[in-house]
């Protein structure tokens, strides 16, 4: 089942395992359980300190744990976790194993002192980009902590419990049989969410910090490379980031990144992260700022305040909070938001299976969202409101050829219906007669561009009328001290390696506008005093 080439690596993983490990299979007589026994098997005999029972009771077959002998400490999961999932299972097998999960000390201990009782289930899709990060999230709080138990349920391979579930977008996690959450979410969220005072206490953390002399607002290709650009000056440099990665992390296949022929946006976005950790950064995770307040006189800090009430200093700032997926802004959307509406056809498609859905917009990523989803659903009509599609040709012909694709052009997208649990249609004007007319189906899959996180700083700084930060030749924008890159400002052309570029000459600029200041006060290279 594994390859050579994959057996020799997961070998070389699977040394670094310190304690003995049970795999605990739940089979039956159906092929996907075969399946499953065969890749068990396989990766039982790459380690001496691992085995395989064939004796588990739970109800979902085919299943496994993994189990540390003697103890309590297990992750389960519902299917076979290859595809995206296959380092959630690596990373399960070691870690369940005692390689200790990549948190901080702090993040760990706080854990392992939650008080309670949690059973998390986490519904996702083997291709799903987004899905791993959660999965890998919930397995190392249970690795942790084994009063947080957490099985990964491949939904494929169970339709009847995602349908009396109602799961219309993956992941989602249940937590103790009712929802918990949707979406990518870090150890840092999921933690923030079991433990209530965790919030107040980052916030008074943050509050702590020393004033920066760079500080970067943004995880993305921008971001990261503005952090590495001013952390190479050896300057103070602190990054506040959401999550890593960005856009990034929900894109499939890369192919333009100069030298790099073909990656992925899960592994672009951990290579990325791990430049941004080999130098002396200050990451703060899973903030998102609120209003940039400018320096109240030359040489005096800029201010940055928080969501969480934590407020941030910094000589110079570089915006770079990306962008995100555009919506319809139509009645019936955001109320059926992961219920049939949804963004992400990679992560969300296989729960659509056989069923008839539409692909809103006729770009590159409608046309590439269309063609996708054809080999998985039973119809997909693909509605662009101009009089033809902007895709490029050669993915026009593809989807061309497809016998269960339907292209409708001039039809502007009026509501989505349903009947208060999921989508069941969608309303269009067909805008060269005028007429109303109603399509029949599932599931709407949103591709119609992105809109600039830029709206916290209207009225802080210069916008264009698009809303995206406007900037000048040096990535300055119109206040002294604050720059800007990636797919945030007007540079054109939004393009991974564009914002690479961008964040690098935001960052140099940001030192070139340091280094024109007047020294900083002593005090302001001090730490504050913590918070009573």
């Amino acid at each position: 089942m594994l390859d050579t080439d994959l057996k020799q690596a997961l070998r070389t993983h699977l040394e670094k395992i310190e304690q003995p490990v049970e795999l605990v299979a739940s089979l039956d007589d159906g092929a996907k359980s075969a399946e499953l026994r065969e890749l068990l098997r396989e990766i039982a005999g790459l380690s001496p300190l691992l085995s395989l029972r064939e004796d588990g009771d739970d109800a979902r077959r085919p299943s496994f744990r993994i189990k540390r002998s003697g103890s309590d400490v297990e992750v389960a999961f519902a299917g076979i976790p290859l595809g995206h999932e296959f380092t959630s299972l690596v990373l399960a097998l070691l870690q369940v194993g005692g390689y200790a999960p990549k948190v901080s000390p702090e993040l760990a201990e706080q854990v392992r002192a939650l008080d309670g009782d949690w059973k998390f289930e986490t519904f996702m899709s083997l291709s799903c980009h987004s899905c791993p990060d959660t999965v890998q999230a919930l397995n190392a709080l249970s690795v942790l902590n084994p009063r947080i138990r957490h099985v990964a349920i491949d939904g494929a391979l169970f339709p009847q419990e995602v349908e009396q579930r109602q799961v219309m977008a993956v992941p989602s996690v249940f937590l103790d049989g009712e929802p918990f959450d949707q979406g990518r979410m870090s150890v840092e969220q999921i933690v923030a969410r079991l433990d209530s005072g965790s919030a107040q206490r980052e916030a008074r953390a943050i509050d702590a910090r020393p004033v920066f002399d760079v500080l970067v607002v943004g995880g993305g290709p921008a971001g990261a490379a503005a952090a590495v650009y001013a952390a190479r000056k050896g300057i103070r440099t602190g990054m506040l980031a959401e999550r890593m990665g960005g856009q990034v992390a929900d894109t499939m296949s890369i192919e333009n990144l100069i030298s790099v022929p073909y990656t992925e946006g899960p592994r672009l976005t951990a290579a990325l992260e791990q430049h941004v950790q080999a130098y002396d950064v200050d990451v703060m995770r899973g903030q998102l700022a609120a209003e940039l307040v400018p320096a109240a006189a030359a040489g005096e800090p800029i201010t940055l305040r928080l969501q969480s009430g934590a407020s941030l200093k910094a000589r110079s700032v570089v915006l770079a909070t990306g962008a995100r997926w555009r919506n319809m802004n139509v009645p019936g959307e955001q109320e059926y938001r992961n219920k049939g509406v949804t963004y992400c056809p990679h992560c969300d498609g296989p729960l659509f299976k056989g069923k008839r859905v539409a692909v809103i917009g006729g770009g590159n990523s409608g046309v590439e969202a269309a063609i996708d989803l054809a080999g998985l659903v039973a119809h997909v009509t693909l509605l662009e409101f101009d009089d033809k599609l902007r895709a490029d040709d050669v993915l026009q012909r593809k989807l061309r050829s497809l016998p269960n694709v339907s292209v409708i052009t001039q039809a502007q997208t009026t509501e989505v219906v349903g009947d208060g649990a999921r989508v069941q249609g969608l309303v269009y004007t067909d805008r060269a007669s005028g007429a109303s007319k109603r399509l029949e189906l599932e599931g709407v899959f949103v591709q119609i561009g992105l809109l600039p996180n830029a709206e916290w700083l209207r009225g802080a700084v210069a916008l264009s009328p698009r809303g995206e930060v406007e900037v000048d030749a040096r990535g300055a924008t119109s206040v002294p001290g604050v720059f800007a890159a990636g797919d945030v400002t007007t540079t054109p052309f939004k393009q991974i390696v564009i914002a690479m570029g961008e964040g690098a000459k935001a960052a140099l600029s940001a030192f070139d506008h340091l280094i024109r200041l007047p020294a900083p006060s002593p005090a302001e290279l001090e730490p504050a005093a913590e918070a009573a």
